[in-house]
């Protein structure tokens, strides 16, 4: 019985990764995503290794998990990927407060991110 699978909705030669709820702000994210964008995988991977922010390691793992999908789930050549997009969104925002002087408050936002990340196959090159 079931429901039938959903079709794929990315090419042959492509992998995803997604991480969810990564505790940094959307645009400090951004920042080590664009160090990756378009680059081959080896290069980036070493990129994230020598970065000194700290959300860098969860990225790394992030792109070590594309690329594991590509190679055991859609047979492609690692040695040929890089990565075509990585894209970054807004994920929850837990609200706390902190004391102020004269019995007030001020309110601190804790956001929290979402990365999507996608490998994809390089064509030969003749």
């Amino acid at each position: 019985m079931g429901k039938k699978a959903a079709e794929r909705k990315l090419k042959d030669n492509e992998a995803l990764a997604i991480a969810r709820h990564i505790r940094v702000s959307p645009q400090k994210l951004n920042l080590v995503a664009q160090l990756i964008r378009g680059k081959d995988c080896g290069k980036a991977l070493a990129t994230l290794a020598f970065s000194q922010r700290r959300v860098a390691k969860d990225v790394k793992k992030l792109l070590e998990s594309a690329i594991a999908n590509a190679e055991n789930n859609h047979q492609l050549d690692v040695d040929r990927l890089f990565v075509s997009e990585a894209s970054v969104g807004k994920s929850i925002v837990m609200k706390r407060w902190q004391a102020r002087g004269r019995g007030r408050s001020s309110s601190v936002m804790k956001p929290f991110s979402n990365m999507r990340l996608i490998v994809r196959e390089r064509e030969e090159t003749a």
